[in-house]
């Protein structure tokens, strides 16, 4: 079971889009998937058609009063769970503040949850308190998505030195698997270049003993799409609202290459459900950034 924490301490990178919608795609192509809503705002509980109305089980329950995660989840789609959050959970911060081996709490229910699911998803508030501490020492694997602007990537290196303490510490099998680049424009010239520089650093990283030496960047580029906005609004993943939009094509290809399948140089694969409801690829578009133009040197 492959348990994925969603990080990024800045807020508008596409966390919880790039939680729900690659869940749901992983869903619709047969895996076992279940989502942890671990961010107060309860947004990715909203965007799978939940009302966080504080009253139905939470995660808030499993964290504080140690329910089961079993009594908690709900199925809101074939393959996929939810356990939701609520504005409760915001106070979970402070009760468990005494607690001995808070941080750890979630770890210990997962235990009981091995082989359950194919993939599970911990979507994380941009923060790093004790709820994405308690993601973190959970997961094996941490997904970062990534909008291509230099001060997102100023605040890569927090985010690594976080991982880094808390496989030192609570979690040594934690590793930075993936980088996720949202809000893509192609055609950008900055984009490119932050794409670049990434690429770079984490090349320089490969024989140090961290927990991203290994991390690559998804060569499936989320390109910036209206529809992606609107599909949280009406409670439906984008394969439920817009099946055939970029977005949806973007997160099909994504979750190919999570699934470890020959899709390297996709921006967007051509997605249609068969009669199963089963995604079908029909088409693959080649998303490798321009070469840049020759320039003359003067003599």
């Amino acid at each position: 079971m492959r348990r994925i924490a969603i990080l990024n301490q800045k807020g508008g990178v596409g966390k919880t889009t790039t939680t729900v919608n690659l869940a749901a795609a992983l869903a619709k192509a047969g895996q076992r998937v279940c989502v942890l809503d671990l961010d107060p705002q309860a947004h990715a509980t909203t965007h799978l058609g939940i009302e966080p109305d504080g009253k139905s089980p939470s995660m808030y329950d499993v964290l504080v009063n140690s329910r089961p995660l079993a009594e908690v989840r709900r199925r809101v789609a074939d393959n996929l769970w939810i356990a939701g959050s609520d504005i409760n959970l915001a106070a979970a911060e402070v009760e468990l503040a005494g607690v001995v081996g808070r941080e750890v709490i979630l770890r210990d229910v997962m235990l009981h949850e091995e082989g359950a699911f194919d993939f599970v998803f911990m979507d994380c508030a941009p923060s790093l308190g004790v709820l994405t501490l308690n993601a973190l020492a959970a997961a094996n694997e941490v997904f970062i998505p990534l909008q291509p602007h230099f001060l997102a990537l100023h605040g890569m290196g927090k985010l690594f030195e976080t991982t880094a303490l808390v496989a030192r510490r609570l979690n040594p099998s934690l590793k930075v698997t993936g980088i996720v680049l949202s809000l893509f424009e192609s055609s950008a010239r900055l984009a490119r270049e932050v794409v670049a520089d990434l690429q770079d650093y984490l090349e320089r990283s490969r024989a140090a003993n961290s927990p991203w030496s290994k991390a690559r960047i998804f060569e499936t580029r989320i390109r910036r799409n209206i529809k992606l906005a609107e599909c949280p609004s009406f409670g439906k993943s984008i394969f439920e609202y817009a099946p055939h939009c970029n977005g949806a094509e973007d997160y099909a290809a994504l979750a190919r290459e999570v699934l470890g399948e020959p899709a390297p140089q996709v921006l967007a694969t051509r997605v249609e459900l068969d009669e199963r409801g089963q995604m079908a690829v029909l088409s693959v578009e080649s998303n490798s950034l321009p070469e840049p133009e020759p320039t003359s040197v003067p003599s």
